[in-house]
């Protein structure tokens, strides 16, 4: 995947390129800016979608070892001996954390310790949550504690550790589709600053209007657009960390909405440059 990502973006470069060269009559110089935004944004689209794809899977792990924990409970408390318990239930279908089980099932039926396999499963699921849970019951398997107990428990902590997120991420939806409008709103106040307010300063400095210390006309043949391009860029990169953290919990489920942000800011400033006027060639 990674690699096929890599070679996209390889393609979207070349076109880039070749887009800057050919592309230089006056009558095509707006529309060059437009076309290359929207190349850079499908540029980008795949490694967006991968992240959103990892997060998913893990998501749906999280989900699918509340599911596990329970079916190991059913066998323990029938006096099945965990070890056991996981051979028998190796076999079902978890989604992404079947691979997972299958995995910590094998390593048990090769004469692995159990903890070092609980071990091994959690660090390869990369689950903080599961990570956590594992710990609790090696522990109790070392102690020699009520496996049955300990596993009841971790069911229900993961149980309630779920609906917790469930229940944040539908209370912060509506923060992020306001964080979203409110960036939309803070383009078009910029967008209106550069093609209507500033326009009318650069007529005023090129009336005549001088500095007091010397004869440089003010606000004559300034060109804003990159300076505005690059405050738009970098505040579209960090308001999508702040929405990432508030609504996952992680900045880096932020960049997912990072990459979205500086993909309209791109698509919608080049659009807004092609309908205005904007970079010459």
């Amino acid at each position: 995947m990674k690699t096929r990502n890599f070679i996209y973006a390889g393609i979207g470069t070349v076109l880039i390129v070749f887009i800057f060269i050919f592309f230089n009559t006056p009558s095509l110089a707006r529309f060059k800016y437009f076309l290359v935004s929207v190349i850079f944004v499908l540029m980008l689209l795949p490694f967006v979608s991968e992240n959103v794809l990892v997060s998913k899977k893990q998501k749906e792990k999280d989900s699918k070892f509340l599911e596990f924990v329970r079916d190991l409970v059913e066998n323990v408390k029938s006096g099945t001996p965990i070890a056991k318990a996981i051979l028998n239930v190796q076999s079902r279908d978890y989604g992404a954390l079947t691979i997972h089980v299958r995995k910590l099932g094998n390593q048990i039926a090769l004469g692995i310790p159990l903890t070092t396999a609980l071990v091994n499963f959690a660090s390869d699921s990369k689950s903080p949550v599961i990570k956590r849970a594992v710990g609790l019951i090696s522990e109790a398997e070392r102690s020699g504690g009520q496996i049955d107990s300990i596993l009841s428990s971790v069911s229900g902590s993961v149980d309630q550790t779920e609906k917790l997120k469930k229940e944040q991420r539908s209370a912060v939806f509506n923060l992020v589709v306001q964080g979203y409008i409110i960036f939309v709103i803070f383009i078009l106040i910029v967008l209106v600053l550069q093609y209507l307010i500033l326009p009318l300063t650069k007529d005023i400095g090129g009336a005549g209007f001088k500095d007091l210390n010397s004869n440089i006309k003010v606000g004559a043949n300034v060109n804003f657009e990159v300076p505005l391009l690059s405050l738009l860029i970098v505040q579209s990169f960090f308001a999508g960390l702040v929405i990432g953290k508030i609504s996952e919990g992680s900045l880096k489920d932020g960049i997912k909405h990072s990459f979205i942000l500086i993909g309209l800011t791109l698509v919608i400033s080049s659009l807004a440059a092609l309908i205005f006027g904007g970079v010459s060639a």
